[in-house]
């Protein structure tokens, strides 16, 4: 008979797109149990969140990002994710207000002030712009299409459309676009691993804020976008189509933390 796990987790979440944390510095956490992922993250059986993430140590940063999507598989950068595993760092006493962490996607710089974590994400330099819609990889891949009824869009059905139908097994995320004013965007996230609606995704925010300066919707390097969970800010520099200094800016706080046996 299997011996049950006694598990102690914290629970983060980012303009209400949650996360399952674990401090697993000590390599406890069976990494490869893709089933125990998914039940964790099962939101009627398990805890319950968009994701669970693994910190770790790491030979050169301050710590390193171990991403799983709820279905149980790891995955590529989560920008929310990311600003949660700083917060839990925070909590942790490993970082004070600054640091570097390793993720799948390379090292990040942050820095946290109360609960509004200010994360780094990658350089951009390849927006592919077509007529319907903007495709590029913020950390992860993500579809960026204008909409002109976002508030009764049927997100999950025309997500897992697009998800499926243009990207093909390996899929991307998407992301429904409103503009609200100069430089204040609404959006609606459709998340492959997740595959389905989520409040906020924070690599999707990044590039809604990016594709849409890349064509020319907005004339400011400083944007708002509101999702269903609340408002984050992108803030980046540009040079013809390279983007640089890109900062996803956001609330990141400790939900409630305990133990699970499984």
């Amino acid at each position: 008979m299997k011996a049950k796990l006694e598990l102690n987790f914290y629970k983060y979440q980012g303009t209400g797109n949650d996360f399952i944390l674990f401090d697993n510095r000590s390599n406890f956490f069976p990494k490869e149990d893709t089933s125990l992922v998914a039940f964790l993250c099962d939101r009627r059986f398990g805890i319950g969140a968009d994701g669970l993430i693994l910190l770790e140590n790491h030979e050169s940063s301050d710590f390193k990002m171990v991403y799983y999507n709820s279905d149980g598989n790891q995955s590529t950068m989560c920008g929310n994710g990311g600003r949660c595993i700083v917060a839990f760092a925070k909590n942790l006493n490993i970082i004070d207000s600054e640091t570097n962490f390793m993720a799948v996607d390379g090292i990040h710089h942050a820095s946290i002030e109360g609960t509004i974590v200010k994360l780094q994400m990658i350089d951009v330099s390849d927006i592919q712009s077509r007529e319907k819609y903007s495709f590029l990889n913020t950390g992860s891949p993500h579809h960026v299409q204008l909409v002109s009824d976002l508030d009764n869009l049927e997100v999950q059905l025309e997500g897992a459309k697009i998800r499926y139908g243009i990207y093909g097994k390996e899929g991307s995320n998407v992301n429904f676009v409103s503009q609200l004013n100069d430089d204040t965007f609404s959006i609606r996230t459709y998340e492959r691993g997740v595959e389905g609606e989520t409040l906020s995704c924070g690599t999707g925010v990044t590039a809604v804020a990016l594709a849409m300066f890349q064509n020319q919707k907005t004339k400011s390097n400083q944007i708002k976008v509101v999702t269903k969970g609340g408002e984050l800010r992108v803030n980046f520099s540009s040079k013809g189509s390279v983007y640089n200094n890109v900062q996803l800016i956001g609330d990141a706080s400790l939900v409630f933390k305990g133990s699970i046996s499984c």
